[in-house]
């Protein structure tokens, strides 16, 4: 294979590249943009580190530890604070902190006797084998009550997603829950009986995954693999249309056009669907357009520790629907890694818009903060002003996989199948978390590189 053309410098396109380059394939990135990182962006003002976007990666699959390793970042890696593990959940008004061992589920005060009995009846409800695509709010229902779903399924998946436990797919959103029930008959018995099979595959489920950052936040890692990559990576520069040739394909952008083997679109699902693609068989791309991104503003704010009665020693708290706050929920930033604010100050994350309240996100940046604000000072007891802001909003943030998003991934197989040498990863068809998007990155190099040797 002569050269591929990576299409998006996010982190599944930049790990795409990072390998194909150490295995001597040629690559060239295209990035539309004028950074490498996509949503991975880090600052660092006035003694506070601020994330754009995500906080930390989880570490789900040795793939991952082997990227930090390749790329020469394990001086650098930073795991969570053991100290910082308790999770919040805010019920009643107030976080109430999540059991961290099975039998403190039947004493902690989140869940009412009711619920808990829910749980234990869960292992002797039949699975249910119809083949009906049920959204998460179903299938927790069905097999646990109403009241897990409103105040800690709903929490989850604004943490995850940002997103609708109604509208979310069970087998493309939350995949392995679906596996638990199809393969064990019952969640707790898959949790239980399921060890040894994960054991092997080296796999880690992502509520018992380590994590961890860098020293100086998360866009060390897009840094150093753009840097590896050199001039290979072409920032500002569109890609306007590929044409299908006889011996791969030709990729368009201002400066004129380029001939390559393979291709990989590693962007988004709304700009794929804007992608002039000229193949031999037709090609249509408009449906993707109709997958679904609700904005999500991230709001970072820093306070001395006297002005916070919350001890804020954890990883942090999500809130459910249902609590009535507008927030989706807070990272508390510097209990979890050295570094993130001056000493004697705190840095919390918190997030707002998503699914739930769209309109929230776009509110300018004064507005956004008013509004965090005052939750927080319900939630933690913040008193006075912040001694840091920073904001940041994605107008389209987080795929969502609802009901529904298998023709979307079916297309893009039947693309590949019908397209040689075109190929597609990231996060709107291999899981939207870090983790999953490096992974899609390893694995997309793994199979364009076999066809080099072919």
């Amino acid at each position: 294979m002569k050269s591929v053309a990576i299409i998006g410098a996010g982190i599944t396109g930049l790990t795409a590249a990072f390998y194909l380059k150490r295995q001597g394939v040629p690559v060239t990135v295209y990035e539309a943009g004028g950074r490498a990182g996509g949503v991975i962006q880090s600052i660092r003002k006035d003694g506070f580190l601020a994330e754009f976007g995500p906080n930390t990666i989880l570490e789900t699959s040795p793939k991952i530890a082997q990227l930090v390793r390749d790329a020469g970042l394990e001086a650098r890696k930073l795991n969570t604070d053991p100290k910082a593990e308790a999770r919040y959940v805010v019920r009643y008004g107030r976080p109430i902190e999540m059991p961290g061992k099975p039998l403190g589920f039947f004493t902690t005060p989140l869940f009412t006797a009711k619920a808990k009995l829910a749980v234990l009846r869960e292992p002797f409800i039949k699975p249910r084998r119809d083949g009906v695509e049920e959204s998460i709010a179903q299938f927790v229902v069905r097999r646990f009550n109403q009241e897990f779903l409103d105040h800690a399924i709903d929490a989850l998946v604004a943490g995850i997603y940002a997103g609708d436990p109604h509208k979310l797919s069970l087998p493309h959103a939350f995949p392995k829950l679906k596996a638990l029930e199809d393969n064990y008959g019952s969640m707790i018995k898959g949790q239980i009986f399921g060890a040894r099979d994960r054991k092997k595959s080296g796999e880690v489920a992502k509520d018992r995954a380590a994590k961890f950052s860098f020293d100086e936040g998360l866009q060390v890692l897009p840094d150093t693999l753009a840097a590896q990559l050199g001039d290979s990576l072409k920032l500002n520069s569109p890609v306007n249309q590929m044409t299908q040739t006889s011996t791969g394909w030709s990729v368009a952008t201002a400066n004129g056009e380029t001939e390559f083997s393979a291709v990989i679109y590693c962007g988004t699902a709304h700009r794929l669907a804007e992608l002039k693609i000229e193949a031999q068989s037709p090609l249509n791309l408009s449906a993707f357009s109709e997958i679904s991104y609700p904005p999500v503003a991230a709001v970072v704010l820093g306070f001395r520790r006297e002005d916070v009665v919350h001890s804020c020693q954890g990883f942090g708290m999500l809130i459910p629907k249902i609590e009535g706050f507008k927030i989706l929920g807070t990272i508390f930033s510097s209990a979890l890694f050295p570094n993130r604010a001056p000493a004697g100050h705190l840095n919390l994350t918190s997030y707002v818009g998503g699914a739930r309240y769209p309109e929230l996100a776009s509110l300018p940046p004064e507005k956004l903060v008013e509004v965090v604000l005052a939750d927080l000072r319900v939630l933690l007891g913040v008193k006075g002003q912040p001694t840091f802001v920073h904001t940041a909003f994605w107008p389209k943030a987080i795929p969502q996989y609802n009901v529904g998003y298998g023709k979307y991934r079916e297309l893009l197989n039947d693309l590949e199948a019908k397209n040689p040498n075109l190929f597609f990863a990231g996060h709107y068809r291999d899981g939207v978390s870090l983790g999953d998007s490096m992974v899609s990155g390893v694995n997309i190099a793994e199979r364009v590189a076999k066809l080099s040797r072919i």
